[in-house]
């Protein structure tokens, strides 16, 4: 059974002392959440996902979410018989307005997960607990906590599978960067073996330190992107960058692409 918990305390006033057990209402822009239950895995792993709804022309952000953008948070730390989660991004779209670049979903976010149990023959409980901000013309924080008992086989799900298909696909050693110290963090320009093709933009992140990103620019030398984005850490000083915990994503017509490691241009 799934529990759905939803709390936008920046924009709900206080519920009377009799109704404090009736569900709380959505939040503007949001038309439902729910954890879908999926499957399990031969290896015994399971598959689940987290779908948002939203209204038509509201829209949330991806796991790096640009330069204006809210970054969503996911944790899993309040669930039973869990290991790990490994959270499976689709590509997203890039939106661009009033001169100022954002990356995330329209209409529907579905998140697939990859559960790895402590116990693969006991039942888990996913708790997750999921911070984001949704936006059209005005931006609204939202919590979300649902829940989900996942036991038993289950059944493959076509959307979940459909978002899987959709994550970037891998393009280990297409790329060189160069790291710069800069005033407040560090600067990388990577250069991108690759074909051009329409509406490239080229996203950075650090793998295993959020913090936060410029919006790269870009330009072409033949079959080379040449992108480069600012990293600015909270001391705001140049930090001791771990090339091979950058991940480049370049989004254009031709799909999209996910680059882990960038070692260093000789």
């Amino acid at each position: 059974m799934i529990r759905f918990t939803c709390l936008a305390p920046l924009l709900l006033a206080a519920a009377p002392l009799a109704a404090q057990d009736a569900p709380a209402p959505l939040p503007p822009g949001l038309e439902g959440a729910e954890l879908l239950d999926g499957w399990q895995a031969p290896d015994g792993h399971r598959v689940a996902a987290i779908r948002i709804d939203l209204d038509p022309g509201w829209k949330t952000y991806w796991r790096t979410p640009g330069d204006a953008g809210v970054p969503p948070r996911i944790d899993f730390a309040g669930s039973h018989n869990v290991a790990g989660v490994k959270v499976i991004w689709p590509a997203p779209v890039v939106f661009d307005q009033n001169g100022l670049r954002t990356v995330g979903y329209h209409d529907e976010m579905i998140l697939p997960l990859e559960i790895t149990p402590a116990d693969p023959s006991a039942p888990v409980r996913l708790n997750a607990d999921l911070d984001m901000g949704v936006c059209h013309d005005i931006c609204v924080p939202v919590q979300l906590e649902l829940d989900a008992d996942l036991d038993g086989p289950g059944a493959p799900d076509a959307e979940i599978r459909a978002a899987m298909a959709a994550e970037p696909a891998p393009r280990p050693g297409a790329a060189h960067c160069a790291l710069e110290p800069i005033a407040d963090g560090m600067r990388v320009t990577a250069t991108i073996d690759m074909p051009p093709a329409a509406d490239e933009v080229a996203l950075f992140e650090l793998r295993s330190t959020p913090m936060w990103v410029s919006d790269s620019e870009s330009y072409r030398e033949g079959g080379q992107m040449i992108a480069s984005a600012e990293f600015v850490p909270e001391s705001g000083k140049p930090f001791a960058l771990d090339p091979g915990d950058l991940r480049i994503t370049v989004l254009s017509a031709a799909g999209a692409v996910q680059i882990d490691g960038c070692p260093q241009a000789e």
